[in-house]
């Protein structure tokens, strides 16, 4: 496949990808109830849907079903388990915004939740995101083994807790100096924590839904570190780059927070360069599954390619 078409077939799927997902997350947080649950308080289910519904690329559920893809997975399948992780992701950038954190007034564009609602509705839509993930994620309609279940639920658990984005948060914090004197960063391990975690998660998702060879685990373990840490190092270019306006947010950021990022690193040019070689680590992992990684490849060159 040429360059030409693969990005073509890829951007189709990924708008293809976008458009399921945003479907299927609107049934989600529908106000019909589930078993077990007493009610779905409205403030609550507007505050979900307004950070969830209506925007975003959808990358991670994007990862999830061309993982899946490679192995043959059912796409309903696999954009169920996307769907759970968009809802973390979603919960992610609501408590990323709170004053407490990031005190951000913008997100794609629009008011971010606590600035549409109250902190209070934001910090509660934000957990209802993230439990529901788990929910969803130990759906008898994603895979009909037990342990595949398992295995999709306990991974998501470590790439959105403690050891993974949320323990990344906490780095970012201390390395501002919120609990007193600014903190030595590991911005690798910051970012393999904050950012990759989850798109890493997004890739080897499908290798569980495939239940793939260790090889093929590996191939798309490696790929999904790679391009984790590319599109982190193009957010920070694009934190000092970027149009605010393309970008729905505030730039300059890290900077007047202080943050040791990428570029502070290695410079605008270094990081550029790191880029271009994680985009080779990233198409060799995917040289096990030959034709079939095409749309991954792609991905991977958009993420580091991107401009919003």
């Amino acid at each position: 496949m040429t360059t030409g078409t693969a990005l073509s077939d890829f951007t189709q799927r990924l708008d293809q990808t976008a458009e399921d997902t945003e479907a299927l997350l609107g049934r989600l947080l529908s106000d019909t109830l589930l078993p077990d649950e007493i009610a779905r308080p409205k403030r609550l289910m507007d505050a979900m849907r307004y950070s969830s519904l209506g925007g975003g690329k959808r990358l991670r559920p994007f990862l999830v079903v061309e993982s899946s893809a490679v192995f043959g997975v059912p796409r309903d399948s696999a954009l169920l388990a996307g769907a759970a992780l968009e809802c973390i992701h979603c919960y992610s950038l609501i408590h990323d915004d709170l004053p407490a954190m990031d005190n951000s007034d913008l997100r794609r564009g629009r008011p971010t939740l606590h600035k549409k609602t109250d902190d209070a509705t934001a910090i509660l839509a934000g957990d209802g995101l993230l439990t529901l993930a788990f929910d969803i994620i130990s759906r008898d309609e994603i895979h009909k083994d037990p342990t595949v279940r398992l295995l999709l639920t306990r991974a998501l658990a470590r790439a959105s807790g403690l050891g993974g984005m949320v323990g990344g948060q906490m780095l970012d914090l201390a390395g501002e100096g919120r609990f007193g004197d600014r903190e030595p960063v590991d911005v690798a391990r910051l970012q393999q924590m904050k950012t990759g975690a989850l798109l890493r998660y997004g890739c080897i998702a499908g290798a569980i839904l495939g239940q793939s060879t260790s090889a093929q685990y590996q191939a798309l373990d490696d790929y999904g570190r790679a391009l984790g840490e590319a599109f982190q190092i193009a957010d920070d270019l694009l934190d000092v780059e970027g149009d605010a306006a393309a970008l729905g947010k505030q730039t300059g950021q890290d900077a007047a927070l202080g943050k040791t990022t990428f570029v502070t690193q290695l410079g605008i040019a270094g990081a550029k360069q790191r880029v271009s070689d994680l985009l080779a680590r990233a198409d060799s992992a995917l040289s096990i599954f030959g034709a079939k990684g095409d749309v991954l490849r792609a991905a991977a060159r958009f993420v580091a390619e991107r401009k919003n």
